[in-house]
This record gives C-alpha cells, sequence and structure tokens, in this order.
C-alpha cells in the first residue's frame, strides 16, 4: 500500500469501521462474454460485471463496493494460464480478478503520459499475456506477473490482436492487417509490416452461451441513468437528467424504482405510441392520493403513467404546453414538477415565450400563469414549495443564471438575478445548478462556485445578500475561508439532523454538519468505495439512513453513523472573524461555530456588557458598536454564551483596533 493511500487510510479508519457502501448497476446489456475456469462464464453488461457458474446456477456480480478498483468497465478478457480476468475500464484503469474474489491492481497504462489517445478498443489474450488494442498501438500486459511489459507505437488505431506462429498481429480497419515477429524489437515501427487487408474479428463466442446469457437476471437497474432521485414512501424513484440546450444528450427516456428489494423499471417504448422521441426524462411526481400515479417532465413534453404503464403525454396539441420551435413536438421542455399541498400539479415549461407557470388541478384542468421574466429561460428546474408556502425554482443555464420564487395564492414572481455577498464583494455565478430549504429556513443554492445560503430575512428584501458561508482556518492566524469556495456543486440534501450534504462535480462529496461550518466528512472515488466524483443527485432514506448518491458511472449509497464533532461551543471551535478588527473595517464581526439561539453577549476586559443578542444559523454578527450605536474602543472583548441548557462561558476573545 503507497503511503498515500495509507494515509488516506488512516484518516478515514473511524468511518470505515460503521460504513456500508453499496452499488446498484446495471447488468441488462451484455456487450462482452468470455469462458473463465471450469464451466464459468464472466458477462460485461451495462459496464457492469458479473459471473455465472454453470455447475450451480450460481451468479455473482462485481463492482466496486464488492472489491474491484473502479467502475466503468470497457473490455474483460480471461488467462487460463494465469489464471485471471483482465478488466479494463473507461479510465484506463486496469484490474486482475481471480476466481476468489482476490483483486490486483495495475495503474500503469493509466498513468501512462502520452499525447495520443488512450482508448482502448479491444482486449485479446494469449497463454498469460493480454494484448490490449489501443488508439495508437498495442500495449502488453504480463497477467501472471501483474505488469504492462511493452507499448507498441504503431501510429494508427489497431481493432484487436492475436499471436500466431511466432508473430504479433495488428489488425486495423483504417490501415489493415499487420505483424511483427515476437522476437524481434517490436517497439522499432520498422519491424512490423504490412501483410492484408483488414477482416473483422472472428466471433469467439457460441450461440448457445449468448442465449444462455440473455435468461440470466443478475438483477438491478435496466439504466445506469440517475440525474434525478427522489425518496417516496419508503421506495426511491429514479430518472435520467434533465435536457440541456448546450448538450442535446438524447438519452433514452427512463423512469426506475427500487422498493427495498427489487426494481422496477416503467414502459419506455412510449415513441412507438406517440410517434416522438421518449428521451432526457428529467423530474418526476408522484400523486399525493395514489402513488402508482405519476407524471414526469421530459424533452418532449409531460407524460402520465399508472403502475409504471404509459397512459398520455400533455404537448402542444392537447394542452397549454408550448413547443420550443413552432410546432415541433419532439422540444416541449418540461424540467420542473411539484404538487401542492392542495393535490395540484405544477408544471413548468421552459425554453418559450408564451408560457412557463401551468397548474393540473386534480379535476385534470389547465391554468396558466405566465410569468414574463421567465420567458425564454432554457432550464427552470427543481423545484419545491418551502414551509412558508414559496415555490422555489432555479435556471441552470450560463445564459441566465438565476433563481425564483413563486407565491401560488397571489400569483407573483420573485426574481432573484443580481448577487452580493455580506462582505460587499459581487458574486460571477455562470450556473445555477440546485436548491433546497434547511430546518432553519435557511434556502441553499448550489452553484458553480460553492454554495450559498439565503437566510430568511432575505428572501424579501430590496437587494437581498447571498450569505457565503465562513469557514475559520483554525491555524492560529484568526483569518476564515468560504464554505467550499470554487466548488462546483451539484446536488444538496438537508438530512434529519440538519446537515448538509453537497454533491459535487469532480470533488465527490462532502458532509457538512449542522453548524454550516464543520467538514464531517468528505468522500472521493480514490478514499472510498464511492463510484465517481461526479455527482448528479442525492436522496435518503430517512428510515433507514441509507443515501443513495446518483453519479455519472451509476448509482450507489452509502449508510454510516458519522458523530457531529462540531456539538458544543468551546474555545476549540468558536471563532470570531476578522479579528483583529482594523481600524478602516466596519462591516460584520461573524462569531461562528454556535448553538441556533445561543444567548450572546460581548463584554469589555471589565466587564461591561456593549452587546447582546440571539445567536441564528450557528453564527452571530456584531458591527463594533456599543449599545448607544457608537463604535466601542479600542481593547479586547469577550464573547459570552449561554446555551438553552443554561451553560455559560467565555468562548473567544476580539480585539478592536481603532
Amino acid at each position: 500500500m503507497s503511503k498515500y493511500r495509507l494515509l488516506l487510510f488512516i484518516l478515514f479508519f473511524p468511518l470505515l469501521l460503521h460504513a456500508q457502501w453499496k452499488a446498484y448497476l446495471s447488468y441488462y446489456d451484455p456487450t462482452e462474454i468470455v469462458e473463465g475456469e471450469g464451466k464459468t462464464i464472466y458477462v460485461l453488461a451495462s459496464g457492469g460485471l458479473y459471473r455465472y457458474d454453470r455447475s450451480d446456477q450460481s451468479l455473482t456480480t462485481y463492482d466496486k463496493t464488492l472489491g474491484l478498483s473502479d467502475c466503468g468497465i470497457t473490455h474483460i478478457g480471461w488467462s487460463q494460464k494465469a489464471k485471471r480476468l483482465v478488466i479494463v475500464y473507461d479510465d484506463y484503469n486496469i484490474d486482475l480478478l481471480a476466481p476468489n474474489g482476490e483483486v490486483v491492481n495495475i495503474a500503469d497504462y493509466q498513468n501512462y503520459s502520452t499525447t495520443d489517445t488512450k482508448t482502448v478498443n479491444g482486449v485479446d489474450v494469449n497463454g498469460s499475456m493480454a494484448y490490449l488494442s489501443t488508439a495508437f498501438g498495442i500495449v502488453a500486459l504480463n497477467v501472471a506477473d501483474a505488469e504492462v511489459t511493452n507499448t507498441y507505437r504503431l501510429g494508427f488505431s489497431v481493432n484487436y490482436a492475436y499471436v500466431k506462429d511466432g508473430y504479433l498481429y495488428a489488425a486495423s480497419a483504417a490501415r489493415g492487417l499487420y505483424r511483427g515477429r515476437l522476437s524481434d524489437n517490436l517497439l522499432d515501427q520498422a519491424n512490423w509490416t504490412r501483410v492484408g487487408e483488414y477482416t473483422a474479428k472472428p466471433g469467439t463466442v457460441s450461440e448457445d452461451l449468448k442465449a444462455l446469457v440473455k435468461t440470466l437476471q443478475p438483477g438491478g437497474p435496466k439504466y445506469n441513468y440517475f440525474g434525478f432521485l427522489k425518496m417516496y414512501g419508503g421506495k426511491l424513484y429514479s430518472c435520467n437528467d434533465a435536457y440541456r440546450v448546450e448538450e442535446d444528450r438524447n438519452l433514452k427516456g427512463c423512469i426506475q424504482v427500487y422498493d427495498g428489494k427489487e426494481w422496477m423499471a416503467y414502459q419506455d417504448d412510449i415513441s412507438q405510441e406517440t410517434g416522438v422521441a421518449y428521451v432526457d426524462v428529467g423530474c418526476l411526481e408522484i400523486d399525493p392520493k395514489d402513488p402508482n400515479h405519476v407524471f414526469a417532465g421530459a424533452r418532449t413534453g409531460l407524460y402520465e403513467f399508472r403502475n409504471g404503464k404509459f397512459v398520455h403525454l400533455y404537448t402542444y396539441d392537447n394542452s397549454p404546453l408550448v413547443s420550443t420551435f413552432g410546432n415541433n413536438k419532439n422540444y416541449v421542455s418540461v424540467q420542473a414538477l411539484q404538487y401542492d399541498n392542495d393535490n395540484n400539479l405544477w408544471v413548468i415549461n421552459c425554453l418559450n415565450n408564451e408560457q412557463n407557470i401551468l397548474e393540473l388541478n386534480s379535476d385534470n384542468k389547465w391554468t396558466s400563469y405566465f410569468q414574463a421574466p421567465l420567458k425564454g429561460l432554457a432550464l427552470l428546474s427543481h423545484p419545491f414549495f418551502d414551509r412558508r408556502g414559496l415555490l422555489w425554482f432555479i435556471n441552470d443555464s450560463y445564459l441566465t443564471p438565476s433563481f425564483y420564487n413563486y407565491n401560488i395564492r397571489n400569483n407573483t414572481l420573485t426574481s432573484y438575478r443580481s448577487f452580493v455577498n455580506e462582505d460587499g464583494t459581487s458574486l460571477n455565478i455562470s450556473y445555477f445548478h440546485c436548491i433546497t430549504e434547511d430546518d432553519d429556513n435557511n434556502i441553499w443554492i448550489g452553484t458553480n462556485i460553492g454554495p450559498f445560503m439565503l437566510e430568511p430575512d432575505q428572501i424579501t428584501a430590496a437587494h437581498p445578500i447571498l450569505n457565503q458561508v465562513k469557514v475559520p482556518r483554525n491555524d492560529g492566524t484568526n483569518f476564515a475561508d468560504y464554505l467550499l469556495s470554487g466548488v462546483d456543486i451539484r446536488a444538496i440534501l438537508v438530512d434529519k439532523n440538519n446537515r448538509k450534504w453537497f454533491g459535487t462535480n469532480g470533488n465527490g462529496l462532502y458532509l457538512i454538519a449542522a453548524d454550516n461550518i464543520t467538514t464531517l466528512a468528505h468522500f472521493t472515488k480514490a478514499n472510498s468505495q464511492l463510484l465517481s466524483d461526479n455527482i448528479l443527485s442525492l436522496a435518503i432514506n430517512d428510515a433507514t439512513g441509507e443515501l443513495f448518491i446518483g453519479t455519472d458511472q451509476g448509482l450507489c449509497s452509502y449508510t454510516g453513523n458519522i458523530s457531529d464533532s462540531s456539538n458544543g461551543m468551546t474555545k476549540d471551535n468558536v471563532w470570531a472573524y476578522p479579528n483583529p478588527v482594523k481600524p478602516d473595517y466596519t462591516g460584520a464581526i461573524t462569531i461562528t461555530g454556535l448553538e441556533n439561539g445561543a444567548s450572546v453577549k460581548i463584554v469589555t476586559s471589565n466587564g461591561v456588557l456593549v452587546n447582546e443578542g440571539t445567536a441564528s444559523n450557528g453564527e452571530y454578527k456584531w458591527y463594533g458598536i456599543n449599545r448607544d450605536g457608537k463604535r466601542v474602543a479600542s481593547g479586547v472583548y469577550m464573547v459570552e454564551v449561554a446555551t438553552s441548557e443554561g451553560q455559560k462561558g467565555v468562548v473567544c476573545k476580539i480585539a478592536i483596533v481603532n
């Protein structure tokens, strides 16, 4: 184990003791089948791997939470001589898997630095050698010794390779068939000779074996698309991801439901009935009166399902919904759905200038509440009703990065389009990715430059301020940094303990304590069994504590008991910022790490009270003025707190310099 991995293991060992990771991967679409030892076969399907033993009909699945080093498998190959399965991943990592489940990782090719494209087109095995056909040549891997022995840079893409009569052959659809004598120096391109035209690789899997694999049922979801997750009634509902104009992914529509034991895939051959593409399902809502009645928003309109079967498509010719491009049913974008407390479904139709906010009531009647500021916006998504009854949503587009709340009682829309933090700094935000509410009625917004918090008193302010939470460095400097500054936040989940889970693009998963400043955990692909550092969505089963994590490599979950070390207000976890306070500073002096509702008093060194109040959102702000509204004199001021249980004490000191 390298020093780096050993350090990570030591740091996270307390978490791993009580942690349980699971992967929920698709094994639906077989792409490669190889025969292993005895009567076993290995199947690569939908990027996942499983083994089937024909002697006892047993089936074993493999994934990162069960011993593999990575996920997103592209190719496999069996070495009978070394008795290892070669596994190649889409990030060029390589595993060798033994029948007993032992895994040896080879990261040489993944770490190989080259300007060439490293794409692996296939794996062909001869004895104990595996030959990886790549976009630039062939990589030779000794499976028995678990090492890369040679890299043959041929200057062209190789589709497959094989050994015959002492020669290594490289078959290229672009250049033809080449060969080199194994006893020669094949690192020298001059020792490779073109010997014929390219022919397709002969099939190595019998039709009987293919037919057998079609009957196998390893379980799991049908698709690895989990851009949207929602827990409802103890079940996990999921669908693709929102449609984005800048990236028309055209993903086949999928809705999948997990009840804790089995997966159910909703009908997806819908285009045969509607005549339009069923793609890019970005959201769904469950009828509060009937959990078997589900609506889904997609690139091509609003879809209705009952018991997993398609019922109806709402589009521009049978509802108020409007197409993006004239009368084009393939672009009637609905990416936001939310039921209210009266069982009315609120539908947001984006990418048009005629409709946006719509209501479909329980009698199946439509009402339009057109809002001019929303005209033409590209991705109105992530709606939810807060405790005030306001409907919040974002526009997740660089064209007009913004967020909104809509009061359904009086038909008024509040727009948030220009942004300043509590320090008066203008914020250059390119994307708003997600939005939610915590237990203190704060609105949390995830952006491409970090998370922000809109406090309750700022919701109706004329010039709202976004709170960029300050985290003390605790290094003796009395400086602080903004919470997850510069981190691309893609998903936010507030759990029942008011802790915040932040799913990121490229930085894994963070858990922040209820005080909003203490990082309780940071899971990455490197230090945990998280499938990917690119998180798309989050949902939690409050009954079991299982956190479901949708990633670009599929779905996994985490269940663990992470203690909140932020509890309690002591000199170790309460800090004031800035400190010392310089003469030209007139802004707020923020005291962080406080319990919500704690009584705060600021006194002079000889005990004279100059300011008092109550902490909220884990902090208290003082502007350096006394009870008469005048700036206090230079000196050291004590911050005294009292908890709700009546415990008192001095937690920090603030130096004022005039």
